[in-house]
């Protein structure tokens, strides 16, 4: 950068963007332990392959992440691993993993999360929130700035 303003405003992105990310995953968490709880995992399809599931669970939680982002950033793009993809103008573009760990969540495991980042056109990526709910555990990461 090239003045002290302009590194303090890439700063105070990051920050909102990760904030950002990390209210997207903890709510999409929040609404796969109640499916969890209410019995909505069996409704289930395959993807690529016979193995590569994706349940009714995995579509919802995707819905709802690019539901939120939109309302909140609606010129930044989506990129979301069940097939929800949306170009930007904004140059900046949302990754998201709605469940990762589909098989887990299905067979009742206790292991599995959800991953929000964002990252620039160039694929750098600026800040990230990888959430499990079942242990409340949360990982955080930004590009300038150390991972948590």
């Amino acid at each position: 950068m090239n003045t002290d303003g302009e590194e303090r405003r890439v700063g105070e992105t990051q920050t909102e963007l990760l904030e950002l990310a990390v209210e997207a995953a903890r709510m999409a968490g929040g609404l796969l332990l109640g499916a969890r709880a209410r019995g909505r995992r069996a409704e289930v399809t395959s993807k690529s392959t016979p193995t590569d599931l994706v349940s009714e669970a995995d579509l919802a939680s995707e819905r709802a992440i690019k539901q939120l982002l939109a309302e909140r950033r609606p010129q930044d793009g989506f990129v979301g691993e069940e097939g929800g993809s949306e170009d930007g103008t904004s140059g900046l573009e949302w990754v998201v993993d709605p469940l990762d760990g589909t098989v887990n969540f299905l067979f009742g495991i206790p292991q599995w999360c959800v991953s929000v980042a964002v990252r620039d056109r160039a694929g750098a990526r600026f800040a990230g929130a990888v959430y499990d709910p079942n242990r409340g555990s949360l990982f955080t990461a930004t590009r300038d700035g150390k991972a948590c």
